[in-house]
C-alpha cells in the first residue's frame, strides 16, 4: 500500500511529496487528515484581515475565540468559561489556557485582539464598526478587569446577542499579544508578520503555508482542550473539481469542498462516500456598480434581474450549492418575506430597458473569481443577459485580485457572495443594508453595499435601529421592512442563490461538521477502520 505521507517525514521532504503524491493506489494514514480544496482566495491567515471561507477553517483550527457557533448555530464557550450579560455590557471568565508559543492566555490577549482589529482597520473591522465600534473608543469599552476577566461594554448600536455573535467570527480570534508586539513594523499592527505565520491557542499550530499549493496544520501539544485526534492536516490545492474527484475516489484525500455540482452529483448512491450541505446563511450576489451609467437606474437594475433564469441555473449549475432567492433572508428563517417576481421575464426585462431609454440594450464586463460554481454561473448569466440586449463580456481572475477589484468598485458586473453575521434574519440581511458612508473617501470596503456604490441611506438608518432594538417583536416588525424596502429600491446587490457549502468525505471521517462562517473545528475529526 503506498502512502500519501508518513509521520517521520521531515517537514521539507512532506511538502514536497504532498505536492507529487501519485493518484493510483493511495491511502491517507489514520491519524491525519487530507482535505482537498481551494486555496485560490487565501490571501492571508492574519485573523483580523482574511474573511474568505477557507480562510476561516485555517483560522479555526489555529485559534480560539471567546465563544463560537456550533453546527446547530448555538453559541458556546470557548476560551471564555463563562460570561454575565447586564443591561451596560458582557463580563467574561477565562478559562487556563496557553498559545502555543506557551505564553498564557490573558484578558490583555483578548483587548490587544479586540483593539488591533479597529486599529488596523482592514475590511474585516466592519463587523464591528457597523456595531458602534470604532478605533477611538475601542480602548474605552473593552477592558482586563484582571488576568482572567474580561469587561465590553455596548453600544448603543448593539445588543448583547449582536455582539456576543460577532465575537464567535474569524475576526475575533484571540492573538498572542506578546508574540505579535515582537513583529510590529512600521504601525502595522504585526500584520505584515501574521499574514503568513501564526500566533493562536487552537488545537493546531500551523507549520506551513504555501499559496495556492499547500497548508500544513499539526495537533497543538499545549491545547488547553482534548488533544487532537488527527496529528496532522493537509488542506491541498486542487482547482480542478474532475482531478479532486478522482483523488476522493482513490483516497489520496479524506474530503474534497470545491467540486463542482456534477462531481458532487456523482457521489449520490456510493456507500464510500457522504455527502453534507451546510446552511451558511448566504448568498451567491450580482453586485452592479451603481455609480456607472447605465446602472445607476433602478429601471436598468431591475431589468437585470428579470434577466436571469434562476431556475435553470439552480438546476443545471448549482444543483448543491445553492437555491433561487431574491431576498436575502433565507426562506426558511423565522421573519423571511416572500420572494418579488423576478423570475426569467425577457420581454418584461427589455421594456424596463426601453423605458429607461435604451431600447437597443448596452454592453457591460462581468468580472468573477475563476473557481466553481462562480464561473459556470457567469457564462449562464451572459446567455441570459444577451436575450434581453445586454452584451456581458466576461473576465476572470484570481481570488486577489477580483477581490481587489470588488472593494476598489472596479467593475461593472461581479459575483461575490455574502455571508450572514447572525444565524437569523437581521444577521442575514447585513451585509446588503449596511452602507453608513457611501463617499468614496470613506473606504468602507468592508461593507458589501459601498462596493456597488450604491447610497441607501433610509435603509441603513432603520438597520442601525433593528440592530439596537432589544424587544423582539419591534426587531421583527423592522426586520420585515428592512427587506420590503430593499426590494423597493432595485438593489445594485442582487442576491440571485442562497449559498450552501457541499462537501464530500470518505465515511470514514467522523465529526467534520462545517458550521455558519466555514469555521470548522478538526480536534474532534476522527477515522473509523476502513472495511
Amino acid at each position: 500500500m503506498t502512502y500519501l505521507i508518513t509521520r517521520s517525514i521531515s517537514g521539507a521532504a512532506l511538502a514536497l511529496l504532498v505536492s507529487t503524491a501519485p493518484i493510483a493506489k493511495a491511502e491517507t494514514p489514520a491519524n491525519q487528515l487530507v482535505i482537498g480544496t481551494s486555496l485560490a482566495q487565501v490571501l492571508s491567515v492574519d485573523p483580523q484581515q482574511g474573511t474568505e471561507p477557507k480562510t476561516q477553517e485555517i483560522l479555526a483550527a489555529v485559534y480560539d475565540r471567546l465563544v463560537y457557533v456550533d453546527e446547530k448555530n448555538q453559541l458556546k464557550p470557548q476560551l471564555a468559561e463563562s460570561w454575565t450579560v447586564d443591561q451596560t455590557g458582557i463580563t467574561f471568565k477565562l478559562r487556563d489556557a496557553k498559545f502555543s508559543s506557551g505564553n498564557p492566555v490573558t484578558a490583555k490577549d483578548v483587548v490587544f485582539s479586540l483593539v488591533r482589529l479597529l486599529k488596523l482597520n482592514q475590511s474585516a473591522s466592519s463587523y464591528f464598526k457597523n456595531s458602534g465600534f470604532s478605533a477611538d473608543n475601542i480602548e474605552t469599552l473593552v477592558k482586563a478587569v484582571d488576568q482572567k476577566t474580561l469587561r465590553i461594554e455596548l453600544t448603543k448600536a448593539t445588543t448583547s446577542e449582536d455582539l456576543l455573535y460577532r465575537l464567535a467570527m474569524g475576526i475575533s480570534s484571540v492573538v498572542d499579544s506578546v508574540e505579535v508586539q515582537k513583529h510590529f513594523a512600521n504601525n502595522d499592527y504585526g500584520n505584515e508578520w501574521l499574514r503568513t505565520n501564526a500566533a493562536g491557542s487552537g488545537p493546531y499550530v500551523l507549520r506551513r503555508w504555501t499559496p495556492n499549493e499547500t497548508v500544513i496544520l499539526e495537533a497543538n501539544k499545549d491545547y488547553w482542550g482534548s488533544a487532537p485526534k488527527m496529528v496532522r492536516v493537509i488542506m491541498r490545492h486542487v482547482p480542478e473539481s474532475q482531478t479532486a474527484r478522482l483523488m476522493l475516489e482513490k483516497g489520496d484525500i479524506d474530503i474534497a469542498n470545491a467540486l463542482t455540482a456534477p462531481d458532487v452529483k456523482s457521489f449520490v448512491g456510493n456507500a464510500k462516500f457522504a455527502i453534507d450541505a451546510t446552511k451558511v446563511g448566504g448568498f451567491y450576489v450580482l453586485a452592479m456598480n451603481a455609480a456607472r451609467e447605465p446602472l445607476s437606474k433602478p429601471e436598468v437594475r431591475e431589468a437585470l434581474a428579470y434577466g436571469i433564469d434562476y431556475k435553470n441555473i439552480a438546476a443545471t449549475i448549482l444543483g448543491p450549492y445553492g437555491r433561487p432567492r431574491n431576498v436575502p433572508v433565507p426562506e426558511d428563517w423565522a421573519g423571511a418575506i416572500a420572494n418579488p417576481d423576478w423570475s426569467f421575464q425577457p420581454e418584461k426585462a427589455k421594456a424596463l430597458l426601453a423605458k429607461a431609454g435604451y431600447p437597443n440594450g448596452f454592453s457591460l464586463t462581468l468580472k468573477t473569481i475563476a473557481q466553481p460554481p462562480r464561473v459556470d454561473m457567469a457564462t449562464a448569466i451572459q446567455a441570459n443577459l444577451a436575450q434581453i440586449g445586454v452584451k456581458v463580456e466576461i473576465k476572470q481572475g484570481n481570488g486577489a485580485d477580483i477581490v481587489a477589484q470588488h472593494r476598489a468598485r472596479d467593475f461593472d458586473l461581479l459575483i461575490p457572495q455574502s455571508a450572514a453575521v447572525m444565524p437569523n434574519a437581521l444577521g442575514a440581511l447585513n451585509d446588503f443594508v449596511t452602507n453608513p458612508d457611501n463617499r468614496a473617501e470613506a473606504k468602507n470596503a468592508g461593507n458589501f453595499v459601498w462596493r456597488s456604490d450604491w447610497n441607501i441611506t433610509e435603509i441603513n438608518a432603520l438597520r442601525d435601529k433593528a440592530n439596537a432594538e432589544a424587544d423582539t417583536a419591534k426587531r421583527a416588525d423592522m426586520v420585515k421592512q428592512l427587506q420590503e424596502m430593499f426590494i423597493a429600491q432595485k438593489p445594485a446587490v442582487l442576491p440571485m442563490f442562497e449559498r450552501f457549502e457541499p462537501i464530500v468525505r470518505n465515511v470514514n471521517v467522523v465529526g467534520y461538521s462545517p458550521n455558519l462562517w466555514a469555521l470548522n473545528r478538526l480536534e474532534n475529526v476522527t477515522k473509523t477502520a476502513k472495511k
